[in-house]
C-alpha cells in the first residue's frame, strides 16, 4: 500500500470522526445546547451512549439504526453526514494534496455541511458557525499559499453584499425579505475562503441548482410565496463546486471569449 493510499484512507477515516462532532453540532446548536457537556444520548429515552456506540457508520450499521436501549430508529441523517464528510476529506486530500489550502478546505466544508443540515431542519444559519468561518477564512487567506488578504476581504463585501441588496430591493418592492440574514453571512463566510471571483461564481450555481426547485415547489402548491425554502444548502453546494472546480469552471468559461 503507497503512502498516497494511506494518507487517502486517514483523511476518510478523520472525516467520518469529523462527521460525527458536526452531528452534535447539528443536533445542539439550534437549541442553544453545549456540544460539549453532557456526553452523547439517544434523543428519544436519554440513556448515555457509549463510546462502542458510537463509532462513525459502523455503530449505526451493527444498531441497524436503533438505540440498543429503547430500540427507537435513530435518524438515517448520522450516517449520512459522516459517509458524506469521508467522502469530501477524500477528494479535499486528493485536490489541495496537504498544508494550509488542505486545512482551510477541510474547515470551510465541515462548516457547509452543518450550516446545510441545520439550515433543512431549522431555516435558520447560525452566526455560530458563519461569524467565524467569516474570520476564519480571513486568518487562512493571509497563510503562505492563501488567496491573499485583498481578495478575501472583497470577497467578503461581495459575498455578502449580494444577497443584502436582494433583501433590501425585495423587502422594498415586495413588503418581503427575499433572503434571510443568515445566507448574507454565508456568502460573506464563502467570499472569506474563496475570493470574490469563487464567491460570485457560488452564488450563479447556487441561483442556477435552486431556482429551479423554488420555482417548481411554487408552481405545484407545496409552498407558498410566503413559506421559508431553505437558500443556504444550495449556496453551500454552490460554494462546495466552486471550492473543487471554480478555477476550471472560470477558465472554461472565459476561454470561450478567447477562442
Amino acid at each position: 500500500m503507497t503512502p498516497h493510499t494511506i494518507t487517502l484512507i486517514f483523511a476518510v477515516i478523520l472525516g467520518l470522526c469529523v462527521g460525527s462532532f458536526l452531528n452534535v453540532i447539528i443536533a445542539r446548536i439550534p437549541e442553544g445546547r453545549s456540544i460539549i457537556y453532557p456526553g452523547s444520548a439517544c434523543p428519544r429515552c436519554g440513556k448515555s451512549i457509549g463510546w462502542y456506540d458510537n463509532l462513525p457508520v459502523l455503530s449505526y450499521a451493527l444498531l441497524r439504526g436503533r438505540c440498543r436501549n429503547c430500540r427507537k430508529s435513530i435518524s438515517w441523517r448520522y450516517p449520512a453526514v459522516e459517509i458524506g464528510c469521508g467522502i469530501l476529506f477524500a477528494l479535499a486530500y486528493r485536490r489541495f494534496d496537504t498544508g494550509t489550502a488542505l486545512a482551510s478546505a477541510l474547515i470551510l466544508l465541515s462548516g457547509l455541511v452543518a450550516i446545510t443540515a441545520i439550515d433543512l431542519d431549522h431555516q435558520i444559519i447560525p452566526d455560530v458557525l458563519s461569524l467565524p468561518g467569516i474570520a476564519l477564512g480571513i486568518l487562512f487567506s493571509v497563510t503562505p499559499g492563501g488567496i491573499g488578504w485583498a481578495p478575501s476581504l472583497l470577497g467578503v463585501l461581495l459575498g455578502g453584499g449580494v444577497f443584502l441588496v436582494i433583501i433590501v430591493t425585495s423587502t422594498l418592492v415586495i413588503g418581503q425579505a427575499g433572503m434571510g440574514v443568515g445566507d448574507v453571512k454565508l456568502g460573506a463566510m464563502l467570499g472569506a475562503f474563496l475570493g470574490w471571483k469563487l464567491a460570485l461564481l457560488s452564488i450563479l450555481l447556487s441561483v442556477l441548482l435552486g431556482g429551479p426547485l423554488a420555482a417548481t415547489l411554487l408552481a405545484t402548491g407545496r409552498k407558498g410565496r410566503r413559506d421559508p425554502i431553505p437558500f443556504g444548502p444550495f449556496l453551500a453546494l454552490g460554494g462546495l463546486i466552486s471550492l473543487f472546480w471554480g478555477e476550471a469552471v472560470l477558465a472554461w468559461y472565459f476561454s470561450q471569449f478567447l477562442s
